[in-house]
């Protein structure tokens, strides 16, 4: 015990001022783990949260804090967020403030839907993200650098998780020829949580369990099959998960040979048609013809011009007499 002291004594003699000692003792009071931290004051960190949830289509604020080794800096600053992973992943948000300005200058705003809410001169770069999709569901990371006469820099290593949930949304349902004329069905849901799919359709009851595809689990997207669709008719697919639930439907209507009396009467009503078919072009073509017959009795016939009595009379009875001529 003794010793432990004398060590605990010298350690505080070496220590810079402003340092801390922190000592885990076991239940046989050993010395162990002997831990040595700078004071806030004189060292860099980042405060941020370990996760912040919002739903899909509402906004979120991602908080970031940090403290910095320069007692008094006014210089020109660089405010950043990565999203996925720090350090190396692709830039989301990026202001800069000229020195001695509050005033942090948008250089970028992914889609426009990132807007700073804190203020870097007071240590804080908190985020607001508008709009949420389920593709802003990932890790983000906050970043600041001094530059001008301090060159110094930070970033959150653990960064914070955005974590979106959604309500179920098909985005997919179709029906796909299989081997052996048969048919399959696919449906392909997102929504966070993931969400539960199941068919239901002829034969097959209502909330019958699908077959996960071999695509299913990328991200927020669940698909499952059909393997087989063996009876015409309707077949609805139904996610759900705790925020609700959504269905969509396909339709399957084969075409089916017939024989006997079912072939004899598919070709009678095949005749049938093409007579129809045949009757209704006759007939139009009666009614284009019907108005000339009608409108030719009407029409008055066309007068000829007459050059004299004697020319027509010849013309009108070529075998007549010559008239008699009368002289003075």
């Amino acid at each position: 015990m003794e010793s432990s002291i004398r060590l605990l004594a010298c350690l505080a003699c070496v220590l810079p001022t402003g340092s801390f000692v922190r000592t885990k003792i076991d239940t046989t009071e050993n010395l162990l783990n002997t831990e040595v931290h700078s004071s806030p004051a004189q060292r860099w960190s980042m405060q941020v949260p370990a996760e912040v949830s919002a739903a899909a289509g509402d906004a979120a604020v991602l908080p970031c804090t940090f403290t910095h080794p320069h007692r008094h800096y006014d210089g020109p600053l660089t405010a950043i967020w990565r999203a996925g992973e720090p350090y190396a992943g692709p830039q989301v948000f990026r202001c800069a403030a000229a020195r001695g300005s509050e005033l942090c200058q948008t250089a970028l705003s992914l889609h426009g839907r990132f807007r700073l809410l804190g203020n870097p001169r007071r240590n804080d770069l908190s985020l607001r993200v508008e709009r949420l999709a389920l593709a802003d569901d990932r890790r983000y990371f906050c970043r600041v650098e001094f530059a001008g006469d301090v060159h110094d820099r930070y970033e959150s290593r653990h960064g914070v998780r955005l974590h979106v949930t959604a309500a179920p949304r098909i985005i997919n349902i179709s029906v796909l020829p299989g081997p052996a004329h048969a048919f399959r069905a696919l449906c392909t849901a997102e929504g966070e949580p993931p969400p539960a799919l199941a068919w239901s359709g002829p034969a097959l009851g209502n909330g019958s369990a699908a077959v996960p595809s071999s695509g299913q689990g990328h991200g927020h997207l669940v698909t499952a099959e059909l393997p087989a669709l063996n009876h015409d008719g309707r077949y609805t697919c139904t996610a759900a998960n705790s925020l609700g639930r959504s269905e969509a439907s396909v339709y399957l209507f084969r075409f089916h040979g017939a024989s006997g009396a079912s072939t004899v009467a598919l070709l009678l009503g095949a005749l049938g048609l093409k007579a129809l078919l045949l009757l209704g072009v006759l007939a139009a073509g009666v009614a284009r013809r019907r108005p000339e017959h009608l409108n030719t009795p009407d029409t008055p016939p066309r007068s000829q011009a007459q050059e004299s009595n004697y020319e027509n009379l010849s013309q009108m009875n070529p075998r007549s007499p010559p008239a008699a001529m009368c002289s003075p």
